[in-house]
């Protein structure tokens, strides 16, 4: 299995890889704490989810914030972190309504058949919900299909992390 699935790996994923900033090119997924039926969070070393973006602001601002270290919360094996307390009220009272589809992982390479980290940058919202991608030009080809990559996705999810 593992074969097939690096076998058609795409080569945009490969070539942005060469270009991608080095903490995301080195970037080592956990799957900390699955919860009660919950998919793992991707993070890094630091267990930040979304390496430590307030998944709130996508919401309330559109745009991807850092959150700040006295805004934190624990959930489904991650820490999660917020530009307020407002947000991370919010994020308490609702977590599946604000974390990343997948997990957090690449919502392309999900698409595809297994993960890759995300460029918290690299993000869209689509019918509610939040997609991160490994970096902006894999978001670019997700984006040249979305509602089949987002249907592929959900097929493929949480069955890549085996």
């Amino acid at each position: 299995m593992k074969t097939k699935r690096f076998a058609w790996f795409p080569a945009a994923v490969l070539t942005a890889a060469a270009f991608a900033p080095p903490a995301f090119a080195q970037a080592q997924a956990q799957t900390e704490g699955k919860g009660e039926g919950i998919s793992p969070v991707y993070t890094k070393a630091d267990n930040l989810a979304i390496n430590g973006y307030d998944a709130v602001a996508y919401f309330a601002e559109s745009w991807p914030r850092l959150g700040k270290a006295e805004h934190t919360t624990r959930w489904n094996g991650a820490v999660w972190r917020f530009v307020s307390a407002e947000n991370k009220a919010l994020f308490d009272a609702a977590p599946e309504s604000y974390a990343p589809q997948y997990g957090g992982y690449c919502a392309y390479a999900v698409s595809r058949g297994y993960t890759a980290p995300t460029d918290p940058t690299a993000w869209r919202i689509v019918d509610g919900k939040l997609y991160l991608n490994y970096n902006h030009a894999v978001l670019s080809r997700w984006l040249e299909d979305t509602p089949g990559n987002i249907a592929k996705g959900d097929a493929n999810w949480p069955g890549v992390l085996r």
